[in-house]
């Protein structure tokens, strides 16, 4: 049986639980975050207890796939509602820049042109400085994507080290060209 899956899902008091055919919506001071299970899979919700319980019918190859990762998206969904995901990114480079403009990114990076990401929905971005960047949601997921659309703009370069990064992350550097006597 899945370790991950087995394992019941502490709710906080102010959060709200409501599961009806098939979705389950999880309600909290931060949002409201809705998830379509997969119908093999059973979730139940324990209202003296307060946790969210995850099984699956049988040992077949996929409910036991979907067992983990069923419990795992409920448990991020009642993490997020309560304290919101963050993901810190860091632009390191001579004139490598940031600028919010409403609910649009404009990274320069050494191009041309200025790169412009449009943020998503729900998604909040702020710009403590302007080589610093911090991406906050209730969803874990879109944080992530939405993150990894920026570092993808200018990837660190293994040279320098020029480029966006995440926040504490190792670049490995690479030395240059050894010229001979």
């Amino acid at each position: 049986m899945s370790r991950i899956g087995k394992k019941p899902i502490p709710v906080a008091v102010g959060t709200e639980v409501t599961i009806s055919d098939g979705v389950i919506q999880v309600k909290g001071k931060n949002g409201e975050l809705s998830f379509e299970h997969h119908p093999n899979i059973e979730v139940v919700w324990n209202d003296s207890d307060r946790v969210v319980q995850v099984s699956r019918p049988n040992d077949q190859p996929q409910n036991r796939a979907l067992h983990g990762l069923t419990r795992a998206l409920i448990a991020n969904m009642v993490e997020g509602v309560n304290e919101p995901f963050v993901r810190k990114l860091e632009i390191q480079g001579v004139g490598y820049q940031a600028t919010l403009n409403g609910k649009e990114l404009a990274l320069q990076v050494g191009f041309a042109n200025t790169v412009r990401l449009p943020v998503p929905e729900n998604v909040s971005c702020e710009l403590p400085n302007s080589t610093s960047i911090v991406v906050k949601s209730t969803d874990k997921q879109a944080v992530g994507q939405f993150a990894a659309n920026i570092r993808r703009v200018r990837p660190p370069e293994p040279y320098k080290g020029k480029g966006i990064r995440y926040e504490g992350e190792q670049v490995r550097r690479k030395s240059g060209k050894a010229f001979g006597s």
